[in-house]
């Protein structure tokens, strides 16, 4: 007992996060290694629909759904299982409601086609859904006319990966969105193409999770969604065409590097809208022909580095309750009006960008301009407080006006001044 204790007492207790990385593994094993029975489900067979075969089935069984309609819905899965469709086999709600509801850990769902769900006003319904569960795989099927597509609850380390989604929403008031999370953690979406939803991925209260290599576009309200959501990542994105590309609200500690937001076009319409968030990145995206390609409100401390900003109505608009932000590195190529704000003092600092409309000179040749930049012109603001203003773009009048307003500025902030503008772009 004397050797025991002694040796307990001179080895490190294991922390926890050593804990749950082994909690996890031996799951992962116990996973693979549970061999369960293969169901076959079709029209012919004994077996001829999913329900039937959920009620002969134990935990870690296969079921592999032949090509076929079925339709049913309401369907809940209280145990570990695989789902696998062949080639040509849907799971029709015929309109009627949720198709799928996981009520389980470690469910796998691949290859299947979900149809049909129906329109609600009052029930978010899905093609899948789930409820506090855990390690759920959903991989490679298709949602058609689903209203939600995914609906996630309270649930953690589950993968949705590479499905195609159609929504078919014209309206914003009577569709639903693609994939939506809510209350969850560690969650992984990639290689999704989500198209004609309300919001294309929606995240609310979602933390450490990653969205990646997904294609969102034709979605009526947002192309990503995020509220109250910290520490996660949006890595290699498409936000293309819709209402608006990505809004994040409320959140903090977000990193979005290396996507591409396209044809965001509306009357409010943004690539990306910036809420009251704190200590993000926004780093190596492609902004193009947005509307306005990033709008700030109560944003701080972001770092919005190496992006290219090209032929976007507004390229930047930050609000004067956005402050400590670093704005460097990036090229504004092209853009009706690069940088606006409504402050009188600049609370950010603009440094090493590439503009385009940039009419300084390099004589010491080391690339960067010897004369400072001022990006928010005259004009801007003009149009700020009347639209119709818009008409007299590019006319020598304007022009005039902004050599004046250089000369001595009296309504634009002068604080507000890339003093080491660049003179080639980053991205060539």
């Amino acid at each position: 007992m004397k050797k025991a204790a002694k040796f307990f007492h001179g080895t490190k207790p294991l922390n926890l996060s050593r804990m749950k990385f082994l909690a996890v593994v031996f799951c992962s094993i116990v996973a693979l290694f549970a061999h369960g029975a293969n169901i076959e489900v079709c029209p012919s067979c004994e077996i001829k629909s999913l329900r039937d075969a959920l009620k002969v089935s134990q935990p870690f069984d296969v079921i592999n759904i032949k090509s076929g309609v079925y339709i049913d819905h309401a369907i809940e899965l209280t145990m570990p299982l695989t789902l696998i469709g062949e080639k040509g086999s849907v799971l029709d709600g015929g309109d009627q409601g949720e198709i799928l509801t996981l009520h389980a850990d470690s469910i796998i769902i691949k290859g299947l086609t979900f149809r049909n769900v129906g329109l609600s006003y009052t029930k978010d319904w899905a093609g899948i859904s789930s409820d506090r569960v855990k390690g759920c795989r959903i991989e490679n099927n298709t949602f058609e006319k689903t209203f939600f597509g995914i609906y996630l609850r309270k649930s953690e380390d589950c993968v949705v990966s590479g499905n195609y989604m159609d929504g078919e929403a014209e309206q914003e008031m009577t569709s639903g969105n693609g994939i939506h999370f809510w209350y969850c953690k560690n969650m992984l979406v990639e290689n999704n193409q989500v198209l004609r939803h309300r919001d294309g991925i929606y995240f609310e209260f979602v933390k450490h999770s990653i969205v990646k290599n997904n294609l969102s576009k034709n979605n009526v309200r947002y192309g990503l969604h995020f509220m109250f959501s910290d520490n996660d990542d949006y890595l290699n994105n498409t936000f293309e065409d819709n209402g608006s590309g990505v809004a994040v609200m409320y959140s903090n500690f977000i990193k979005m590097n290396n996507n591409r937001f396209i044809e965001n076009w509306g009357p409010s319409s943004y690539g990306l809208l910036l809420k009251e968030i704190k200590d993000g990145e926004i780093k190596g995206n492609e902004f193009y022909r947005n509307t306005t390609a990033v709008f700030g409100e109560g944003a701080m401390r972001m770092d919005i580095s190496e992006n290219v900003f090209t032929y976007n109505g507004w390229a930047i608009k930050l609000l004067s309750s956005c402050m400590e932000n670093t704005v460097t590195h990036n090229d504004f190529i092209s853009n009706s009006f690069s940088v606006f704000t409504n402050a009188s003092r600049s609370y950010n600092s603009f440094d090493e960008n590439f503009w385009s409309e940039y009419s300084g000179y390099d004589l010491d040749k080391d690339g960067i301009g010897d004369i400072p930049h001022l990006p928010v012109s005259l004009f801007t603001f003009i149009v700020e407080k009347c639209e119709p203003a818009l008409l007299l773009m590019r006319s020598n009048f304007i022009g005039l006006l902004e050599i004046a307003e250089k000369a001595a500025p009296a309504i634009t902030p002068e604080a507000l001044v890339d003093n080491k503008p660049r003179m080639k772009p980053l991205w060539q």
